[in-house]
């Protein structure tokens, strides 16, 4: 059986952001979810997405993560 790996994307209030095309962007292996997250994360927020998560198949691996850039400390 194989898995695959999904993004759900939420705005700040945590409601799903599903008007982005990507609903059904899937990934044979965490490690190329994670690859596409990382080359697309900017496009994510300028579209209104403000944090995600990564599942497996029906199970939640982690998240919700903000794709908001760490402030300067």
């Amino acid at each position: 059986m194989s898995e695959t790996w999904t993004w759900d994307y939420q705005r700040a209030d945590g409601t799903p952001v599903t008007d982005l095309g990507l609903a059904s962007t899937s990934f044979p292996t965490q490690a190329e979810a994670e690859a596409w997250l990382s080359e697309e994360w900017a496009v994510l927020a300028d579209g209104g997405v403000q944090a995600v998560t990564l599942r497996r198949d029906e199970e939640e691996v982690y998240g919700p993560m903000s794709l908001s850039p760490a402030e300067p400390g």
